[in-house]
């Protein structure tokens, strides 16, 4: 009897000792699987368990247009695709939301205005949406847009400044240009900011903002850059340059886009340079010829408030369209041949292998 007990006893503190090991491997491995893609894999390891960890994990999009230029007809116009899916606000993001639920932050670049101002600045294209399509970011789980871009201005000074007060009463935030912004999430302070630096040639604009974040004692710093060449799949000279200047002066992640189409990703310096996310829920082209696209994810951590340099990062392959004749605005997550496709174009011009 006696020998029995010591069995059961044994076995009871084994069961104990195996699910402790479980529960703490699982809450250390910053990493989850996903069978959608494939990460460029660095799994951290918890050495002391005394240690203080915080993480922050950024969902980044492309350019979104939330709105349309009054020339386009209304066939498959972005107002008349809202009307056929019963006005229905979440409509647009409804096939990745989930992708944006899952971390602390998910940002776009907002290529448009949000306004009922009805005289236009003097361009080619011109976009807006009557201010109550913010519902479409609220419903798609964006909390913070980039406005440093060569749509803002679209309809005006006037435009842009009920763009931001549309943003502002619904609790999405924004930067660009001279406003930036500084969010704290899970105990860290993170510092953003955004330029329009098609040329490549703003270094007064970024030292300005860089000195401002550094001064507000920023955990991490993301920029937002609107630069390169409409169509070009190879980012350029300029932007490589710009882009390492960024990280030489302490940015962390650079978040491109402008040229609507997949640029390369570079790790330099043990940091990212997105030069260009394509575009993705875009009203400004009812049929793009090319669709591509991708979602850029990436968690950083921190051990006793330092940044631990690793590569937790996921590119999640997508299409602007969840349909191929033309654009119903509704970006959707890319499966098998069409994935590989687009991991190869990104691949094509990147310094690191995604698969």
């Amino acid at each position: 009897m006696n020998h029995l007990k010591c069995m059961v006893g044994f076995l009871i503190i084994l069961s104990i000792a195996i699910a402790y090991s479980f529960v703490y491997s699982a809450k250390y491995n910053v990493q989850k699987p996903d069978d959608l893609y494939k990460k460029n894999e660095t799994i951290f390891i918890m050495e002391n368990p005394l240690k203080k960890i915080k993480t922050f994990t950024i969902t980044a999009v492309g350019d979104c247009t939330i709105g349309w230029d009054t020339k386009f007809g209304t066939g498959n116009r972005f107002d008349t695709v809202f009307k056929k899916n019963n006005k229905d606000y979440g409509y647009f993001f409804k096939l990745v939301k989930s992708i944006f639920e899952d971390d602390d932050l998910t940002y776009a670049n907002f290529e448009g205005t949000l306004t009922n101002e009805t005289v236009k600045v003097e361009k080619k294209f011109n976009f807006k949406a009557t201010p109550d399509y913010v519902n479409v970011l609220k419903e798609g789980n964006i909390e913070v847009v980039g406005l440093a871009n060569n749509h803002s201005y679209d309809y005006g000074d006037k435009a842009l400044e009920d763009t931001k007060n549309t943003l502002k009463e619904n609790n999405i935030d924004y930067f660009g240009a001279s406003d930036y912004l500084i969010k704290e999430v899970n105990g860290l302070k993170i510092g953003f900011f955004g330029l329009i630096d098609i040329p490549g040639r703003k270094y007064n604009q970024i030292d300005k903002a860089l000195n401002y974040l550094k001064e507000q004692n920023c955990d991490l710093i993301i920029a937002a850059m609107h630069w390169g060449i409409e169509s070009d799949y190879n980012q350029s000279s300029e932007q490589i340059k710009e882009g390492h200047y960024l990280i030489d002066n302490g940015v962390d992640l650079v978040i491109g886009t402008h040229p609507h189409v997949i640029q390369g990703i570079e790790k330099y310096k043990d940091r990212y340079i997105i030069y260009s996310l394509a575009n993705f829920s875009f009203g400004g082209n009812p049929n793009p010829k090319d669709k591509d696209t991708f979602i850029y994810r990436q968690t950083f951590t921190f051990i006793d408030n330092k940044l631990v340099l690793d590569d937790n990062i996921e590119v999640i392959p997508a299409s602007v369209s969840s349909i191929t004749k033309n654009n119903n605005y509704q970006p959707t997550v890319v499966v098998g041949e069409k994935r590989n496709k687009i991991l190869q174009k990104i691949n094509k011009n990147s310094n690191v292998e995604f698969k």
